[in-house]
């Protein structure tokens, strides 16, 4: 697996802490991390602050510009249509994702691509693994 998705795959175990969905993301500019985040609503009691809204954020102040042009997010599930919107007004040339967001999922809803690729990784065990045991345990 890309050692890129290792990290956004670390970055989601962060959020089992404060019992969020374990959803993890990075992102990459010339091979390089310049930001990391994961899944903080229930922590900070804020619906919006996903995993890759809150990458978004960081890898903005680093840069210094609204325009993340030449990065590519890693996320460990599929970006819902909220944060697919904040890629899109970035300019995030490429989105590689985990497993699919059956709920809630981009690609579900749309048809048309604007200046972004995405990828979704074959090999995802691991993060199948992590939200299948997060919600076997929210259900008990």
């Amino acid at each position: 697996m890309n050692k890129f998705m290792q990290i956004a795959i670390l970055e989601s175990k962060k959020s089992l802490k404060y019992d969020d969905i374990p959803v993890g993301a990075v992102i990459v500019k010339n091979d390089k991390i310049i930001s990391r985040s994961y899944n903080k609503c229930n922590k900070n009691k804020a619906i919006h602050e996903h995993a890759e809204i809150l990458c978004i954020n960081k890898a903005i102040k680093k840069i210094g510009n609204f325009y993340l042009d030449d990065c590519i997010l890693y996320t460990t599930m599929e970006p819902c249509m909220m944060c697919f919107g904040a890629i899109i007004k970035t300019n995030i040339k490429k989105i590689v994702y985990g497993i699919k967001n059956e709920k809630t999922g981009f690609t579900k809803f749309i048809n048309y691509m604007p200046n972004v690729e995405f990828e979704k990784i074959s090999d995802d065990v691991e993060i199948k693994k992590i939200m299948n045991n997060f919600f076997k345990n929210k259900r008990n």
